[in-house]
């Protein structure tokens, strides 16, 4: 693991060698940032994929509710050292390995720096065995959502066309760019995927209005990786904790999320290391 040091604090840094490390996020909560991570996880997973999914929202986590997955131990054991991060891995549905976290456990969403960093020079090691590393984030920009999306090889950032959601987004995407310049670390600018829009159209307004934003003031151009529509098949998928990927006739929903998931593979196929950033304006960052 290789952990930097800054000012005293120590930083979480993905080492080389290990897999692609993508993060869903969102400023806002309720967008269905848990939601697209485990599907599109398990898209990958039927694509033969070996699929590392981690819930690092480690205070509300709630991935092994969606995937109806009982796990006898969770990170929160692995923190405590009361077992290893491999023996809390739990298999779900289409062969994924699931990483669950806590609920209701204020401690979990206040790790120090260095506590922060011995948890990922774990979590990097385990993921050795795996072909993709997908987490779903807390929400907000807290410095645990911050640490997760410096340490990705790609973040994408969850929001829906309501305007307190595309406002926070852009505060998720801000508090990125200024952690990213006080660290002196150079952060790939994240992809926008458009939940629970009405159509392609209202998908492509909602991200090119975001996308404008962070032009003119952050100087960074976030590209669009794709959108969900608001479906009652994707609403009762949820209620039913039946992930909509496991039934590949849903129609528009499980279209979109093919193409999300082309879309991370893609994004994937080079080397990490070699990768540059993406989506930077030049006159600018």
């Amino acid at each position: 693991m290789n952990v930097l040091q800054d000012r005293g604090r120590v930083l979480t840094a993905k080492p080389a060698g290990a897999p692609p490390f993508v993060v869903f996020t969102g400023g806002k909560g309720g967008v269905g940032k848990t939601l697209l991570a485990v599907n599109t996880a398990l898209e990958l997973a039927r694509r033969r994929r070996r699929v590392l999914l981690v819930d690092l929202d480690l205070g509300l986590a709630d991935v092994d509710v969606v995937l109806r997955l009982s796990a006898q131990r969770t990170i929160e054991d692995a923190l405590a050292g009361r077992a290893s991060l491999a023996e809390c891995v739990v298999r779900g549905p289409a062969g994924i390995a699931v990483l669950a976290g806590s609920s209701g456990t204020p401690g979990m969403a206040r790790l120090t720096d260095a506590e922060r960093a011995r948890f990922f020079a774990q979590l990097f090691e385990l993921a050795r065995d795996y072909d993709v590393v997908v987490a779903d984030s807390a929400a907000g920009i807290g410095p645990d959502v911050l640490d997760v999306c410096l340490a990705a090889d790609h973040v994408f950032v969850v929001t829906t066309p309501d305007p307190t959601a595309l406002t926070d987004a852009y505060g998720l995407i801000k508090a990125l760019h200024t952690r990213s310049e006080a660290d002196g670390r150079e952060m790939p600018t994240p992809e926008l995927v458009v939940n629970q829009s009405k159509s392609l159209e209202e998908a492509e307004f909602t991200a090119a209005k975001l996308r404008s934003v962070c032009e003119r003031f952050l100087a960074r151009s976030p590209r669009s990786a794709g959108w969900m529509p608001s479906s009652l098949a994707v609403s009762r998928s949820a209620a039913t904790q039946r992930p909509f990927a496991l039934d590949a006739d849903s129609g528009l929903p499980w279209s979109c999320l093919a193409r999300l998931a082309t879309r991370l593979e893609r994004l994937c196929l080079g080397s990490v290391a070699d990768a540059q950033p993406q989506g930077v304006v030049s006159h600018g960052r």
